[in-house]
């Protein structure tokens, strides 16, 4: 048992990802039910989607189960207040400060994580008293941060400077990743593009026969303007970055991604038009399983790798 296993009490250090479009009840429960944490995705759920999605995930596994909260939400008020009338126990957030929310969520008996993507975020996150922090590098999938920090180098400046525990992000979707992160300072990973071409994934079947498809150089980090994000390179892409080459400014850009992108593209599989966020790691998921493989898989590969480290000599 290491500290994120004892903290959220799941037999292994593997979180799934809280992906918009993507992680719903389904996917969330099959992980939990797998030995992982599985996360509710709030941030593409009108709030009483949500409470649905959560109600069926108690009654769909036993084991512990959180809820990611992009800060940003717009009914953020009343999100909050219906993971606490749900009794959700874990809650991962992002995109905003982490002192907005933890307090409210602490007073309720609630485990508080909090995504960032840089040092300085990481000790903010420290200092507003969250559990843990997944740390999240810019080979990862959907919103990202600004300064392109890779996983490999986040983890250990991140671990130099914080005591609460540290979750690795972004290009991780294998064991041998998942004993990379942990040799680096991690006490556990969070694993999203490899669940997001799962069997329980709620995304659209030609989003995931996407994921698969996708090979090395498949995605950009792009639209920074806004909010940074790596999108796999497909027609509404390549529109982004014509505009880019026409000096289109923020506004044109913001006329140009208009509403319901991602959903657009993720849960309706519309390939062309659509907004497809997934991570660089797309290039190794060949196949679409079940969540319960995929963990299975990770594991044995993970102790595959421990292995052949420990015989390794110079």
């Amino acid at each position: 048992m290491n500290k994120i296993t004892k903290l959220f009490n799941i037999k292994y250090p593997i979180i799934q990802g809280g992906m918009i479009w993507v992680s719903g009840y389904k996917l969330a429960s099959a992980v939990s039910n797998a030995g992982g944490l599985g996360l509710i995705g709030a941030g593409s759920m009108y709030p009483e989607v949500l409470r649905e999605h959560i109600q069926k995930c108690k009654k769909a596994t036993t084991n512990p189960f959180g809820v990611n909260v992009p800060m940003l939400y717009p009914n953020i008020d009343e999100i909050m207040k219906i993971i606490v009338e749900e009794g959700v126990k874990i809650v991962f957030t992002s995109a905003g400060n982490p002192k907005t929310w933890t307090p409210y969520l602490k007073e309720n008996g609630i485990q508080v994580i909090h995504v960032v993507s840089s040092t300085v975020f990481a000790l903010k996150a420290q200092d507003a008293g969250v559990d843990a922090i997944v740390v999240e590098g810019f080979e990862a999938g959907g919103h990202n941060g600004r300064d392109e920090t890779t996983t490999l180098t986040l983890i250990p400046m991140v671990k130099e400077k914080i005591k609460i525990p540290v979750i690795a992000a972004g290009g991780i979707g294998t064991g041998r990743a998942m004993l990379a992160a942990i040799a680096l300072g991690a006490d556990g990973v969070q694993v999203g593009s490899r669940f997001a071409a799962s069997l329980e994934s709620s995304a659209h079947d030609n989003f995931k026969q996407t994921i698969v498809e996708v090979g090395e150089g498949g995605t950009q980090l792009t639209l920074k303007e806004l909010a940074p994000v790596r999108l796999v390179k497909n027609k509404f892409f390549n529109d982004v970055q014509e505009l880019y080459a026409n000096h289109g400014n923020k506004e044109d850009l913001i006329s140009l991604l208009g509403r319901a992108r991602a959903k657009r593209g993720m849960f309706e599989g519309d390939l062309i038009e659509g907004e497809l966020e997934i991570g660089q790691v797309a290039g190794l998921i060949h196949e679409i399983k079940s969540s319960a493989t995929i963990i299975d898989e990770m594991i044995a590969e993970f102790k595959m790798a421990q292995n052949e480290v420990a015989s390794f000599s110079f």
